[in-house]
């Protein structure tokens, strides 16, 4: 069986982007392709009917709104969230040796944020919006003595903190209908 090339996923969104645009010019065939300076006389139409589909319009016109907004906060939200989770990975690395009392907790915390990142690489792949590779980590702290461990872990796990409740605000903001 061949090996997928690294070009796959490229090839792979590009006959997506493709298939939508075939889908959405097919959708402007179907505007109207007049400008409503130059409509012919109205029809005789019940206005209650024109009422009605005026209602609808600006229904379906909000809806669309909601969701576009929805569709681009999320995609800037999970790349938020996977920078975010992937700087922490690291800082919790650099904390490796803080205590022993504290290495099982450590150790637990450093699996659910890669496993947490993991999940939000993912979800991007699935929608098509994750980068092409993953990113490098950076220069971590190096905490040379006992003391600035534990002053390095009170710094990270608290920031560490503040950005998990950040985060659980914008997720539940997206789970809002």
């Amino acid at each position: 069986m061949a090996q997928p090339s690294a070009q796959s996923p490229r090839r792979l969104m590009a006959l997506q982007l493709l298939l939508w645009h075939s889908i959405l010019w097919a959708g402007q065939e179907a505007a109207p392709l007049v400008s409503v300076t130059s409509l012919p006389p109205p029809l005789p139409l019940p206005r209650s009917f024109l009422l009605k589909s005026l209602e609808q319009v600006r229904k379906i016109q909000a809806g669309n709104s909601v969701l576009l907004e929805k569709l681009v906060s999320g995609m800037c939200c999970l790349s938020q969230l996977h920078r975010g989770l992937f700087l922490y990975q690291g800082l919790l690395q650099a904390l490796a040796g803080i205590s022993p009392e504290l290495a099982p907790t450590l150790d637990t915390l450093q699996l659910d944020v890669a496993n947490f990142a993991t999940t939000i690489w993912q979800q991007m792949e699935n929608l098509g919006v994750a980068p092409t590779a993953q990113p490098t980590q950076g220069t971590m702290p190096t905490f040379t003595s006992a003391f600035q461990r534990r002053a390095g872990g009170v710094l990270a796990t608290s920031h560490l903190q503040r950005f998990l409740e950040t985060a659980h605000c914008a997720l539940n903001h997206l789970v809002q209908p």
